[in-house]
């Protein structure tokens, strides 16, 4: 034995004194736990050690990933996010059970610990439930990539290009200038208007004396030229589309006219075919459409110079209805 165990095992340390019966209860509970706990405790530790590592090796991978086929920077921040979040909540969930582990393994009581944590649980899961249900809706929102930052969008019944984005909120501004700040939880449907293409659709209205071939060759020409313009080349994606005569109002024929372009830019070309229309129809002396203007061909103004009634010629007075002439007996 160790010249220091026997010097320990002298004096008040004695075998069969308090102090010695001690430091034997000691030893055995020592020795029990190295038997028993001690294993135990270390593959507990190298579990956490080992899922730690994989979600740090999870979270960069996606990364990664995002990096190497994401359409933009914004993406990235947004998978940068997403992995932050489900790296820090692992770690939490892993600490947790780990350091529960731990307690168990030292005879520790749970009982009134995990009592005292439900009922905890129960007051703030109630009272935070909007906060979770934000959260959860804006992970799938990122991951599912509905929309990004930048994108013009309708979320909540509210229109705008979406400024910035977390897991709790997201913020519109409108084209007004008003910003919106959205929960998450409140976003049931979203209309994106920034994926792939936009198609605007622009009613011409002609007066109904135009011959509809010519119009329709008219419009087309104006078309194909904003098409090719300069301009407005590199915003298309597919030539425009002149639909024929799509209602007749009145004196109103309406020429629908499809433009597809990409996403979002569809407003310039617009502009500019609806302004080279406004010149090409006072070029070619065609009236716009009025559903209220009254049309009057030559022929009918003809029927109605033969339809003219005849002049009225003074009705014969009745013999019977004459007024015998007045004679004065008194002279004169």
């Amino acid at each position: 034995m160790h010249p220091f165990l026997l010097a320990a095992r002298t004096g008040w340390f004695a075998e069969g004194r308090f102090l010695g019966k001690v430091l034997d209860e000691w030893i055995i509970d020592a020795q029990e736990f190295i038997r028993t706990k001690l294993p135990h405790l270390v593959l507990v530790a190298i579990i956490a050690f080992v899922l730690n590592r994989l979600l740090r090796i999870i979270a960069a991978r996606m990364i990664y990933v995002a990096e190497q086929h994401a359409a933009g920077q914004i993406r990235v921040s947004q998978v940068k996010t997403l992995a932050g979040v489900i790296r820090t909540t692992g770690l939490a969930i892993i600490a947790l059970i780990a350091g529960m582990q731990i307690l168990a393994a030292l005879d520790v009581n749970l009982a009134p610990l995990l009592a005292s944590a439900g009922v905890a649980g129960v007051a703030i899961g109630l009272a935070a439930q909007n906060i979770v249900r934000d959260m959860l809706n804006g992970i799938f929102i990122l991951i599912e990539d509905q929309f990004n930052v930048g994108d013009t969008v309708r979320l909540a019944g509210v229109s705008g290009v979406v400024e910035a984005m977390t897991l709790r909120k997201t913020t519109v501004r409108d084209a007004d200038g008003t910003v919106y700040v959205i929960p998450n939880s409140q976003i049931g449907i979203v209309a994106n208007q920034s994926v792939d293409y936009s198609v605007a659709t622009v009613n011409v209205s002609v007066d109904f004396s135009a011959n509809p071939d010519a119009v329709l060759e008219l419009l087309r020409g104006i078309a194909m030229e904003v098409r090719n313009s300069q301009d407005f080349r590199d915003l298309f994606v597919a030539d425009p589309q002149i639909l024929g005569v799509d209602a007749v109002k009145g004196s109103e024929i309406i020429f629908p006219v499809v433009f597809k372009t990409r996403a979002t830019k569809q407003y310039a070309p617009v502009r500019e075919f609806r302004r080279r229309v406004r010149l090409a129809l006072e070029e070619n002396h065609l009236l716009p459409g009025d559903p209220n203007r009254v049309f009057n061909t030559f022929l009918d103004s003809v029927k109605r110079v033969g339809r003219q009634p005849a002049p009225e010629t003074p009705p014969t007075p009745d013999p019977t209805a004459v007024k015998p002439p007045e004679s004065n007996l008194f002279g004169g």
